[in-house]
């Protein structure tokens, strides 16, 4: 290990991935909420955030894991669950008057159409006001999962249960997924937040 007056070791929390401190420093604002965006292989975490010198405290949040209560049977990180994920976060901050966040992706990177963008357009669609540009959203028939169902529909029998095994086991054939999505939504605008 490197020694020495001019050696200094980043902070744990660096060290590890999670946080990028220059970057947080610039969002925190007393002023604004954060909309945070967090993906993992397997869930979608969205929260809205407002920072205390104590520490961050959470206002609404919402996990992909809770998509099948809404009637969505599709992946859990995938764009739709994403979008549908940081859509029912929105509604339930904009249920305690919070109608302003900034975005905070963490340490993604900010790819055009990304994961990370999808859930700025579904806090954004649900009401929620957050700074953007739309050049970086993804195509909306993407949102909805147009391109897996134009993929089911291309494969045979045999490789439809092969590559979609957990939307059947789920009970949701792939080709109905935009419908499936669309059927998410509106339960979730039915629902109270």
């Amino acid at each position: 290990m490197a020694n020495g007056s001019n050696y200094k070791i980043p902070f744990r929390r660096r060290r590890e991935g999670k946080t990028d401190y220059a970057a947080r420093m610039k969002l925190v604002d007393y002023d604004k909420s954060r909309l945070v965006v967090r993906l993992s292989n397997a869930n979608a975490t969205v929260q809205i955030i407002d920072y205390a010198p104590e520490g961050d405290i959470t206002l609404a949040s919402a996990v992909s894991k809770e998509l099948p209560k809404y009637g969505y049977l599709g992946g859990a990180n995938n764009i739709s669950g994403v979008y549908l994920t940081a859509y029912l976060a929105a509604k339930r901050a904009l249920a305690k008057d919070i109608d302003t966040a900034i975005l905070d992706i963490g340490l993604k990177s900010p790819i055009k159409g990304s994961k990370v963008f999808a859930a700025l357009k579904g806090a954004v669609d649900a009401g929620l006001e957050v700074p953007h540009g739309d050049f970086i959203f993804p195509e909306d028939e993407r949102i909805r999962g147009e391109h897996v169902a134009a993929y089911a529909e291309s494969l045979d029998e045999d490789e439809l249960n092969k590559k979609f095994s957990k939307y059947l086991e789920r009970g949701l054939n792939p080709v109905d997924l935009p419908e499936n999505f669309e059927e998410a939504k509106k339960n979730i605008d039915e629902a109270e937040v």
